[in-house]
């Protein structure tokens, strides 16, 4: 089972490193609040699957489960929990030695795969409302 308050701990840190947010308190609604826009939400997904190495398809995304780091990091436990023991090697690495390791990371990202409908693919995104 994943600790999912690990993975609200470690998007706290995402929020503040990569979108330079102050992390929410985890039940606060992104959407709700406007602490998120369009943009840094393509950043978040990006992001996501950069730091959790998992795909995320278009056609998968449902917003109910970006609106607070809660719903996102039990997505994250959700789509992590059986993803194989490379993830779980991954996310054993990044807890022992930071997220700051890209090198070694990389090397096993490209390993676990990839597909050109995730958000980091090349395929456009359609344009919807978040309300």
């Amino acid at each position: 089972m994943t600790d999912t308050n690990a993975i609200t701990r470690r998007l706290g840190a995402l929020f503040v490193e990569s979108l330079h947010i102050e992390a929410p308190s985890p039940d606060t609604d992104l959407f709700e609040t406007g602490i998120l826009d369009s943009l840094q939400l393509v950043e978040l997904l990006v992001q996501l699957e950069q730091r959790f190495s998992f795909k995320i398809k278009i056609d998968d995304i449902d917003l109910d489960d970006l609106r607070t780091l809660a719903r996102i990091a039990g997505m994250v436990a959700a789509r992590t929990a059986g993803a194989g023991t490379q993830t779980a090697q991954l996310l054993s690495l990044e807890v022992r030695h930071g997220a700051t390791n890209q090198e070694g990371n990389h090397g096993l990202r490209s390993r676990v795969g990839s597909s050109r409908d995730s958000v980091s693919g090349e395929s456009h995104l359609p344009a919807r409302s978040l309300r």
